[in-house]
């Protein structure tokens, strides 16, 4: 049997969003929206205000707090904590404490919520240099950034919680997500950093080896889809990729963005850091099994996320390399 037909599909209605005010989390909300639940925003900042959405100012790294805030829904998607690969570099008790230990609050929240699925969001970044591409989701995880630890950590603490105390969890990998909304001072991902260079005539600026470093590229809008099909029919304790399936060198995606932005890109590779010059593609099969399928092709995220942002928008603000040798 498939895992889609070996688990009924759940009748979700309410939806507390963890990390609502972020790029994810707006996407996300306006994704659960459209399709008929009411959702909660939490988030330990004030989140941009959307009709019909109730906005909750929490800390997740207090117990308690975690507790109240996702009380009385039918559906928590935690994607709250650090983002970033790089910030998770300069400070690890920082990820650690925004990811590991949020991650197991949401988890006590849950557990003492009895009845409340949770679809938590993990990263792709847990593979570390993956040994086969695409990557399955039972492929060995050799995480060897901060951040990849701290969000595998809950991975492993969720499947334990769904085992000792029979709480409905899964996990989602999100691989590299893209499109509108990113905050460039946050955001450290190649496309919007790759596009905002280039519609500001700056120089692109490459880490690793733009031939070998391949990646999938999900947009956000996909990612948000895939995240509502795991919660509604994802089996507790289950992993799911959510990316688009496709994969795109570093190369590929210059010649993306000079064919949506019409002018020629002037780049600069830094061959010094080859740590994460590797083919970092989802196989989405499980995902599939259950209903989804991207929709957005990496030519028109890129034609749709340029026209947005315009002729000048904000520069990236975020480093490039990730190691602690090439900070």
């Amino acid at each position: 049997m498939t895992d889609a037909q070996e688990w009924p599909t759940r009748d979700l209605h309410r939806a507390a969003v963890t990390g609502g005010a972020g790029f994810v989390g707006q996407n996300l909300i306006r994704t659960l929206l459209a399709d008929g639940l009411s959702v909660r925003s939490v988030d330990n900042r004030p989140a941009p205000p959307i009709p019909g959405v109730e906005a909750i100012t929490a800390d997740l790294q207090d117990p308690a707090a975690a507790r109240d805030a996702l009380a009385d829904v039918d559906v928590v998607f935690h994607l709250a904590g650090n983002p970033s690969g790089t910030v998770s570099v300069q400070d690890p008790l920082f990820d650690f404490a925004s990811n590991a230990t949020v991650g197991i609050n949401v988890l006590e929240a849950v557990r003492h919520h009895v009845g409340t699925r949770l679809l938590y969001l993990s990263s792709a970044m847990v593979y570390g240099r993956p040994e086969t591409s695409p990557c399955e989701e039972s492929d060995r995880c050799r995480p060897f950034y901060p951040y990849g630890a701290s969000k595998l950590s809950v991975e492993h603490w969720l499947n334990s919680y769904v085992a000792t105390y029979n709480i409905d969890a899964s996990s989602a990998r999100a691989f590299v997500v893209y499109g509108p909304g990113e905050d460039p001072r946050r955001a450290g991902a190649e496309v919007g950093q790759f596009l905002r260079w280039q519609l500001n005539g700056m120089r692109i600026q490459v880490v690793g080896d733009p031939e070998t470093k391949v990646r999938d590229f999900v947009h956000v809008d996909d990612l948000s889809r895939g995240l509502l099909v795991a919660a509604r029919a994802g089996r507790p304790g289950l992993v799911y990729n959510v990316g688009s399936g496709t994969r795109h060198s570093l190369r590929e995606l210059i010649a993306l963005i000079e064919a949506a932005t019409g002018t020629t890109a002037d780049v600069t590779v830094d061959r010094t850091d080859l740590t994460d010059s590797y083919a970092l593609v989802a196989d989405i099969t499980r995902l599939r099994e259950l209903g989804y399928e991207a929709q957005v092709p990496l030519a028109d995220g890129i034609k749709q996320l340029a026209d947005e942002l315009g002729p000048a928008p904000a520069p990236p603000q975020l480093a490039t390399v990730l190691t602690a040798e090439g900070r």
